[in-house]
């Protein structure tokens, strides 16, 4: 079994960043596909980013792209994620998860999330 733990979030005023963390435990994490994902009220849990083992491969949702980078830090077990020119749409809880393989922006990929992390934007 894998735990994801996320920090990092919080209150930033548009055009501010914010540097998310997703520490993990358990199952080697050097060997997943990792991603972030975002959820508001009455939405379903919508893909932000994705990134592979090595970090080689990035993949990016349109509306962040040039402004979020997903990185990862095999030898310490955390994932990344650095929120630029942040907006108020950016606003929602974020999680990290572990893929188990498959769609890298479908959630049902994803075996393993952590319990999130809140980040607000504002206006």
């Amino acid at each position: 079994q894998v735990q994801l733990v996320e920090s990092g979030g919080g209150l930033v005023q548009a055009g501010g960043s914010l540097r998310l963390s997703c520490a993990a435990s358990g199952r080697t994490f050097s060997s997943y596909v990792m991603g972030w994902f975002r959820q508001t009220p009455g939405k379903e849990r919508e893909f932000v980013a994705a990134i592979s083992w090595s970090g080689g491969r990035v993949f990016y949702t349109d509306s962040v792209k040039g402004r979020f980078n997903i990185s990862r830090d095999n030898a310490k077990n955390i994932l990344y994620l650095q929120m630029n020119s942040l907006k108020p749409e950016d606003t929602a809880y974020y999680y990290c998860g572990q893929s188990r393989g498959g769609t890298y922006a479908s959630t049902h990929s994803y075996d393993y999330w952590g319990q999130g992390t809140q980040v607000t934007v504002s206006s």
